[in-house]
């Protein structure tokens, strides 16, 4: 018997071939030891002194509605999105993303929210539409643009806050779309907004920014004639203009530089 040997007990004997018992070693091997542990927590995404960061809630508010901002979730982001439009129901084709977002609270029932859906919709094979901001609208890089409809516009558009999105329909087909789904991208199922035209605000929609240039053909969405409920129609993401830059102040607490479009005078 060796001067190791001594030292290991009659369990440890057993285990020999597996190589992993306990037993008195010197400093340097239990710190030898130590390293190999802590390599195997950051190979798995973790750290030595950290729990991986889990998904929370928190109530913002900006002195009338109150939000919900969504962190560390997996959530559909629709805010660029493009839509066909199926017995009076916009269904979106979103990004599936992960981080945070926002969104108004939507309570109902006892302490039930847009974030208890969401966190329930993890097991339950669907997520929320929640917002943030997308990288396609801002320079140099992104290749879309908010387009402004002034006042006096009479389209629609689809209002996918909230909007529930079912994750079956990832890598499928889908009615008004001419290619399948990838697998970063879902439907969700949104409400649609018919716009007065008397509304002094307006609304703001996504659309092309090609080559850095505004599409003045994409303001036909501000017209209900192209854009409306009828089956079969294409509607695009919107919301009241302004919209978007309070979300992403809330979120981030900055208003983002966008590329924006603006109809012709």
């Amino acid at each position: 018997m060796n001067s190791n040997e001594k030292h290991v007990s009659p369990q440890c004997n057993k285990l020999r071939a597996t190589r992993f018992c306990m037993i008195r070693v010197p400093r340097r091997a239990w710190l030898v030891g130590l390293g190999v542990a802590v390599g195997i927590i950051l190979a798995g995404g973790g750290s030595a002194g950290a729990a991986p960061q889990k998904p929370s809630c928190s109530s913002v508010t900006n002195g009338t509605n109150v939000f919900k901002r969504l962190d560390n979730q997996t959530y559909a982001l629709c805010a660029v999105a493009k839509c066909f439009v199926f017995n009076q129901v916009a269904y979106c084709r979103c990004d599936i993303k992960r981080g945070d977002s926002l969104s108004l609270s939507l309570d109902f029932d006892t302490n039930q929210d847009v974030c208890t859906v969401n966190q329930e919709g993890v097991r339950n094979g669907y997520m929320v539409s929640t917002f943030s901001v997308p990288d396609s609208v801002s320079p140099p890089n992104g290749d879309m643009a908010i387009y402004t409809c002034p006042s006096g516009s009479d389209g629609a558009y689809a209002q996918c806050d909230g909007g529930i999105c079912f994750k079956s329909t990832r890598n499928q087909s889908f009615p008004g779309f001419d290619k399948p789904l990838a697998k970063n991208e879902i439907i969700c199922s949104c409400p649609i907004t018919e716009q007065t035209p008397t509304d002094p605000v307006g609304y703001q929609i996504a659309g092309p920014f090609l080559d850095g240039r505004c599409d003045p053909s994409f303001f036909d969405n501000c017209k209900r004639m192209t854009a409306n409920k009828m089956t079969g129609s294409t509607l695009y993401v919107g919301a009241p203009t302004g919209t978007a830059d309070l979300l992403a102040l809330l979120l981030t607490g900055t208003v983002p530089v966008t590329n924006n479009c603006f109809p012709p005078p």
